[in-house]
């Protein structure tokens, strides 16, 4: 459960069983179909007022008349950019009206990261702090209730459905924070391969949980259970304390595996956790 910051080789992607094969013609029927869908969304670059100054960001939402329960996706740390506007196209096809912010709009505007990036090479690897030091946890608070603030806004937004968060890697935190502070709204929070869950000391997201009141999904790569076994276990503590619907899962895939271009993106897998997601936003967004 470690940051975003652990690329792996993909070789174990390419050694396909027979019920992995399966699996991935699977996800590939879906992922056209998701594709078709898309096509009947509406996108639109918008800009979001909060404490700190404009942020820019991607609004999706079905074409054609009508209120749909509200979404926002938390990014990697890459930022906004295409995949995650196919992330959003994708949600909004099944029903949503979904925001993608750009976390670094205290910097610049999205895309924030332009040609080649590798995480191995310490020289790209430096970039990122400019991108994430502003990122303090106040700062990640007011950036949450400005987004849930505006979606409610929204004429596309039913405001009487709860809304789901959704967040990779370092958006991962960024789900729970919703939920915790805003747990009238949030009904659901989804968190793949999200780093920073659980951390030492009495501020750890996980132990804020007994003030939310949703339902969650978090996923975590196996290579990130490996790093923090405990992890999982203090999540599902926590989740059992608050007597909140959870689901904790380790799979059976590299950190990052949910993000289409990345060089560890595990198809099978990834159409397995966009399913579970789904799953829950069927049920905790009523």
């Amino acid at each position: 459960m470690d940051d975003e910051l652990n690329p792996a080789s993909a070789d174990r992607d390419s050694r396909l069983t027979r019920r992995g094969f399966a699996t991935v013609t699977m996800a590939t029927g879906v992922a056209i179909a998701g594709a078709a869908l898309a096509a009947e969304v509406v996108e639109t670059d918008i800009t979001i007022t909060t404490a700190d100054g404009p942020c820019d960001a991607a609004f999706f939402h079905p074409a054609g008349k009508g209120t749909w329960p509200g979404v926002v996706i938390f990014t990697d740390i890459l930022g906004l950019r295409p995949v995650f506007r196919d992330m959003g196209k994708r949600m909004a096809a099944e029903g949503y009206a979904v925001v993608v912010p750009n976390p670094f709009y205290r910097t610049r505007k999205a895309p924030v990261i332009t040609g080649p990036f590798e995480f191995s090479n310490p020289t790209d690897r430096a970039k990122l702090g400019e991108l994430t030091s502003p990122l303090t946890p106040d700062a990640k608070a007011r950036d949450t209730a400005a987004y849930v603030a505006w979606l409610d806004k929204q004429p596309q937004v039913n405001a009487r459905k709860k809304i789901g968060t959704t967040g990779y890697c370092m958006g991962g935190p960024y789900t729970f924070m919703a939920a915790i502070n805003h747990p009238v709204r949030v009904g659901a929070a989804g968190s793949f391969h999200g780093g920073g869950l659980v951390v030492d000391g009495p501020d750890s997201l996980h132990l804020q949980l007994g003030k939310a009141r949703a339902g969650f999904l978090v996923a975590i790569a196996e290579n990130d259970d490996a790093k923090q076994p405990d992890g999982k276990d203090k999540l599902k503590a926590a989740f059992a304390a608050a007597k909140l619907p959870a689901t904790v899962e380790v799979y059976p895939a590299q950190h990052g595996w949910c993000v289409k271009t990345g060089a560890v993106y595990n198809p099978a897998e990834a159409e397995r956790a966009w399913a579970a997601l789904i799953a829950l936003y069927a049920r905790a967004l009523a």
